[in-house]
């Protein structure tokens, strides 16, 4: 069994920061589950130009407001509380905060804990980390 603080993540290495957002997370690859949970918060006022190409993201708000843009289609969407979102298909996306987002998010495969975005907004593969 795994039992975990967000308290004990905390200006951790597994506290990712940067001028738009902070991803606290929680689980990672060598947790040995095959996904990665991670409590993100994006700052309000930011917009973040985001595309995984190595991995499926699941987000889940839980609090805040802003929107998401499906970068290849221009649909935009509003995200607040009880919003979730999928990049099921790897797609570029334009992620607004309007008051700080807070978002649980689940990669898969999971993060090792030791990415940080390229300069199109993506994470290496697995094996390139």
């Amino acid at each position: 069994m795994i039992v975990r603080t967000l308290a004990s993540i905390l200006n951790t290495p597994a506290h990712a920061k940067g001028d738009a957002y902070e991803s606290r997370r929680i689980l990672l690859a060598p947790d040995g589950l095959g996904y990665s949970l991670h409590d993100t918060i994006c700052k309000a006022g930011t917009a973040q130009r985001l595309e995984y190409k190595n991995h499926v993201e699941t987000n889940y708000i839980i609090e805040g407001k802003g929107e998401v843009t499906n970068l290849l289609t221009g649909e935009v969407w509003p995200l607040a509380p009880g919003t979730v979102y999928v990049l099921d298909h790897n797609e570029p996306h334009l992620l607004k905060a309007e008051t700080d987002l807070r978002i649980v998010c689940v990669f898969t495969p999971a993060l090792t804990g030791k990415e940080r975005h390229d300069a199109d907004g993506s994470y290496a593969a697995p094996d390139e980390v």
